[in-house]
């Protein structure tokens, strides 16, 4: 997974949250390529483990515009990475070297630390960009990647739906997760409805990517989310109902129980302290092989560094 924008996101904090809140998305440019950050921001830091959000594209490239990230490491997460146009190259520091295309997700657990490059292979580019939080008893894990050329598919409502992750309207995605998790793909290229049911314990997200749907939550008018903005669910509801008035559409939703566990994110860290912070900056500046993290052969570039460690606050 690519760098966040800020060198800094701070502690999961979030306020106690209204039954559903509209936040918009930071904007900005990562490797070549314009992106919409829906989280973390100071509002909303996370959804369930879901703690990073980055929608890329649709967007046309050229050889001056492709994406191309650089080696960079990564601690106590899950990369999840949904292709929806284009091609993106993944290389990592255990060798792996796997093409990503559209229908596909690719998972790379850093666990106690791996590093990785990303480059498009493709004229045009649309994709997610997660993080999942793993939870304490298995942060410090060995690193892997796993490739899923195959997901389930179906018809919900008038939406054609890709279960990304998690278990819904009896079917199971093959990514595995160590917390309960839903991530869903929906789309549509006419005009289309469908009721969702939700589990009243989980919080959710949902982020439209194109088009306009209009929301309605247990019976009340959410109104209508467009690209660039969140629209986050407390736990409690029941159900979602999307309605798209015509032409072309497509929406993630996110979904989990709340995190239950303090989290600290830096730069493409994350952990619980800044100490621990400061250990893996410097470690991965100081060391050319890439020490805990490794190196990544094969890329034609250099590596990025880590900022400087700002005074972070250790979560409660």
């Amino acid at each position: 997974m690519r760098a966040p924008l800020d060198p800094a996101a701070g502690p999961h904090a979030d306020p106690v949250p209204a039954r559903w809140e509209r936040i918009g998305a930071h904007l900005g440019d990562v490797g070549g390529l314009s992106i919409r950050r829906a989280i973390p921001t100071a509002r909303r830091r996370m959804i369930g483990a879901w703690c990073f959000l980055d929608h890329a594209g649709p967007a046309d490239l050229t050889p001056e515009t492709a994406m191309r990230v650089g080696p960079h490491p990564h601690t106590g997460l899950q990369t999840f990475s949904w292709m929806i146009e284009g091609e993106v190259l993944h290389r990592d520091s255990l060798g792996s070297e796997q093409m990503l295309r559209p229908g596909q997700v690719n998972l790379m657990t850093a666990g106690r630390g791996i590093s990785h490059t990303e480059e498009s292979r493709s004229d045009r580019l649309q994709l997610a960009q997660l993080w999942i939080a793993l939870p304490d008893a298995v942060r410090h894990r060995e690193p892997a990647f796993q490739h899923f050329p195959e997901l389930p598919s179906f018809a919900t409502g008038g939406f054609d739906t890709m279960l990304l992750v998690g278990e819904f309207g009896g079917q199971r995605s093959p990514v595995p997760s160590h917390t309960p998790l839903l991530g869903m793909d929906l789309s549509a290229s006419r005009a289309a409805e469908a009721t969702l049911p939700l589990h009243p314990d989980h919080e959710y997200g949902l982020m439209v990517l194109e088009g306009e749907l209009s929301v309605t939550l247990d019976g009340e008018s959410a109104g209508a989310s467009k690209p660039g903005e969140l629209l986050y669910v407390a736990p409690g509801a029941q159900s979602l109902k999307l309605l798209s008035g015509g032409g072309k559409s497509r929406a993630l939703l996110l979904g989990g129980p709340p995190f239950g566990e303090p989290v600290l994110l830096f730069w493409n860290f994350v952990g619980r302290a800044r100490e621990e912070m400061q250990a893996y900056a410097e470690e991965w500046n100081s060391r050319e092989d890439g020490g805990r993290f490794g190196a990544v052969q094969g890329f034609d570039g250099p590596r990025l560094l880590a900022p400087v460690v700002p005074p972070l606050k250790t979560p409660r």
